[in-house]
C-alpha cells in the first residue's frame, strides 16, 4: 500500500480518482466511470441549487405583490396544488420536497 501511495499521480488517490473523492473501488475503469458520473451529478446539483434560489425569490416576489395589493399572505389552494404535483411525480418524498420549497419561498409560518 505504501508503494501505491508513492507511485500515484499527485492529486489522485490509489484508484486514480481525484484526491479526497474515494470511489469505493480499486478498479481503474470503474473509478473513472464513477468520477465522470459524479461530475454530472455535481452539475445537476448546482442546477438544482440555482433553480431553488430562483424559485424562492420568485415566490417571495409573488407574496410581496399579493400582500401589497391587499391580498392574503398565503393561498392555501395553490400550496396544496404544488404539494400534490410533487407527490404525484415523486411519491412521499415529493411531498417533503414541496413543503421545503414552499417554506423557502414564504418563510416559516
Amino acid at each position: 500500500m505504501t508503494a501505491d501511495l508513492i507511485d500515484q499521480p499527485a492529486g489522485t488517490d490509489v484508484t486514480g480518482a481525484p484526491a479526497g473523492q474515494p470511489t469505493g473501488t480499486s478498479d481503474q475503469l470503474a473509478a473513472d466511470e464513477i468520477h465522470a458520473i459524479r461530475e454530472r451529478i455535481d452539475e445537476i446539483d448546482q442546477a438544482l441549487i440555482d433553480l431553488w434560489l430562483e424559485r424562492s425569490r420568485l415566490s417571495q416576489q409573488v407574496g410581496r405583490t399579493r400582500m401589497a395589493s391587499g391580498g392574503t399572505r398565503l393561498v392555501l389552494s395553490r400550496e396544496r396544488e404544488i404539494v400534490e404535483r410533487f407527490r404525484e411525480a415523486l411519491g412521499p418524498d415529493g411531498t417533503q420536497v414541496a413543503l421545503l420549497l414552499l417554506r423557502a419561498g414564504r418563510g416559516p409560518l
